[in-house]
């Protein structure tokens, strides 16, 4: 039923985050905008197309703003039941949160057709731009971080998983990043997020840990394939306790065979030649020829000699009191998860450290 009663009112990101999942969240900027990055969770709904923004946006530095909401009704006109609809889909119940870029007239626009028609629209005071700020102040928060560290096919990110099964607080980078952070991390076909999206997907991770309980966390460089991991994140990370997991070298073989034997030989072969340089020429030559004759754990041995050899100056830069050795006698993920649980409870806890400081 269409009513005539106002029923539009801003709300503060806080606010919205507060409320979200219940209530969803309609960005209405161009799809070129919301790939970019957008508020995890959210739908697109955009006014214009990525052309029609530009023929707006084009029309208000040349002509002027009334030129342009001219345009921009001429451009919208036909569209108007459309968006309607498509917000009826995702948002049966008729309360729905709304945003463009800061808040300005797209959104607004939006709002007052959908409050004709009667929803309870929200939209997000500040726009995006409120959310991005908001991203970046949790990303420069500290946080009391435990640290899984351990030579390449430790298990380190299936450890993880076992430790959030047992109620443990975690951060997974690597799903976060879509990529496993060494040449080979995309597996062939993970798509990473962009930049921005990666940041705005981890501030929503960090926001709903507890500052009072530990955050366990993988070892990882500050570029986890083409993400980036936010500077004062990875100080953190870099000067946390580390628990560095000492996993036999054929178990790691064995574990990294299962991960990585059944790719594309040509993405690995790629892959290997990729980090040749540092690799050195023989040990490249020689791991591409074990790929090419199906000798996986041969190739595997092969370029773990550098990987581990780049895992071992990392660990020369930490500051060596805050590296606890985890000895695994296997490469079972369960009992390793569960002895590493067992002594990070009988050392020093995690700093409590609030998380408004």
């Amino acid at each position: 039923m269409i009513t005539g009663k106002t029923l539009s009112r801003p709300i503060t990101i806080e606010e919205y985050l507060a409320l979200r999942p219940s209530i969803p969240v309609a960005d209405v900027r161009t799809p070129a905008e919301f790939t970019h990055g957008h508020i995890p969770g959210a739908v697109n709904l955009p006014l214009f197309s990525n052309e029609e923004r530009a023929k707006v946006g084009t029309t208000y530095k040349q002509q002027g703003r009334e030129a342009a909401i001219l345009l921009g009704f001429d451009l919208t006109g036909p569209k108007w039941s459309g968006f309607i609809h498509q917000a009826l889909q995702f948002a049966p119940n008729r309360r729905i949160a709304l945003h463009c870029w800061r808040g300005g007239m797209r959104s607004a626009a939006m709002a007052w057709a959908l409050d004709l028609y009667g929803f309870e629209v929200q939209t997000i005071r500040g726009g995006y731009k409120s959310f991005r700020h908001w991203a970046l102040r949790q990303c420069e928060r500290t946080y009391p971080l435990f640290v899984i560290g351990g030579m390449t096919g430790s298990g380190k990110t299936r450890i993880l998983t076992r430790l959030h099964a047992s109620g443990e607080q975690i951060i997974d980078l690597e799903d976060l990043a879509q990529h496993q952070g060494s040449t080979y991390g995309s597996l062939n076909r993970l798509i990473q997020p962009t930049q921005e999206q990666f940041e705005n997907n981890l501030a929503i991770q960090l926001a709903r840990m507890d500052p009072n309980r530990p955050i366990w966390i993988e070892d990882e460089s500050q570029n986890i394939g083409r993400c980036l991991l936010p500077k004062p994140l990875w100080t953190q990370l870099r000067s946390a306790t580390l628990f560095d997991l000492q996993v036999p070298p054929e178990d790691r073989v064995a574990a990294l065979l299962a991960e990585y034997g059944d790719l594309d030989k040509d993405f690995l072969i790629e892959s290997t030649e990729r980090i040749g340089r540092r690799l050195g020429p023989e040990q490249t030559k020689t791991a591409v020829t074990a790929i090419r004759e199906d000798r996986m754990a041969d190739f595997i041995r092969q370029v773990l000699v550098y990987y581990d050899k780049t895992y071992r100056k990392g660990l020369i830069t930490r500051d060596p009191n805050n590296i606890i050795p985890i000895i695994a006698p296997n490469g079972n993920v369960i009992a390793n998860a569960d002895h590493l649980l067992s002594i990070a409870q009988k050392t020093q806890q995690a700093p409590i450290i609030s998380i408004n400081e």
